[in-house]
């Protein structure tokens, strides 16, 4: 039986997520909740917090990200990631690699007449 094509975009967009991640940290510090809504406007839809917390949990123990927690007047305290110098020399390395790859994922579709 094959793949969805729901299955497979969830499958393709946990392959990229780490990547996604630390680029919508490049405009500055932002928490969870702002990270999930980025992630939905630019098409990706709605991220469940047992999707992106376990990321960014990764992304810290490899020190891609920093995290604070920061308390709150009203409300819950928040938990603000900001990208790492080292982050950012993986997202440039993975961001160019990523384009690669989907370079030539697009031209072998254009030979097949997909495009």
């Amino acid at each position: 039986m094959s793949a969805t094509p729901a299955d497979r975009r969830a499958s393709w967009f946990k392959g990229v997520l780490d990547l996604l991640v630390l680029a919508s940290l490049t405009g500055g510090e932002s928490y969870g909740y702002e990270i999930a809504k980025s992630l939905d406007a630019a098409g990706f839809g709605r991220i469940k917090g047992g999707t992106l917390y376990p990321v960014l949990n990764r992304l810290e123990e490899a020190e891609l990200v920093a995290a604070e927690f920061r308390a709150a007047e009203k409300g819950p305290g928040r938990r603000y990631y900001t990208l790492t110098d080292a982050g950012r020399a993986v997202l440039k390395e993975q961001g160019a690699q990523w384009l690669a790859f989907d370079a030539s994922v697009r031209e072998l579709l254009a030979e097949g007449g997909v495009a």
